[in-house]
């Protein structure tokens, strides 16, 4: 894939519905969300598709210059947003998908890369971006990226 395949722009407005529907169909089995609805089920008339979707609206609102879409021949194929902590420093990816169709091709990594040089403009000595178990994809993807695991965390979750 050249660069000339691909654009990444800074996120605009209208991209909104597009990242929430990649986000729903790029999560899935790997989305905390959906583990506790398969556990739970749905709670609130919100299942996880509704919740994972509000997290990118949740970055958009806390960094939409942050915010990074990928586009080829026109059409958002992929995203990356990011979160600054100037007071330490550090700059965090929250949510990274790609479209099916676009996987494989090293969109990700473009991505992930777009996200890290943002953070080195910004001055952030550290980056962080974390995954499940369960994502062998961000596994791989991640490391391959310069990322070292440094921790493991596990979610517990309770009916109220």
């Amino acid at each position: 894939m050249s660069d000339l395949d691909v654009l990444i722009r800074v996120y605009e407005a209208r991209d909104l519905e597009v990242l929430r529907d990649l986000t729903v169909a790029s999560f899935g089995s790997v989305a905390v969300d959906e583990m506790l609805e398969e556990r739970f089920g749905v709670w609130n008339g919100r299942d996880w598709k509704a919740r994972k979707a509000d997290h990118i609206d949740e970055d958009v609102a806390a960094n939409a210059g942050g915010c990074f879409v990928a586009e080829c021949e026109g059409r958002v194929v992929g995203y990356v947003t990011t979160r600054v902590d100037r007071v330490n420093g550090i700059g965090r990816i929250p949510n990274l998908a790609v479209a099916e169709s676009m996987r494989g091709r090293g969109l990700g990594r473009r991505l992930i890369e777009h996200a890290l040089g943002f953070f080195r403009e910004a001055g952030m000595g550290l980056a962080k971006i974390e995954t499940m178990a369960s994502n062998p994809i961000g596994q791989k993807l991640y490391p391959a990226c310069g990322f070292e695991e440094v921790g493991r965390q596990v979610h517990y979750a309770m009916r109220l």
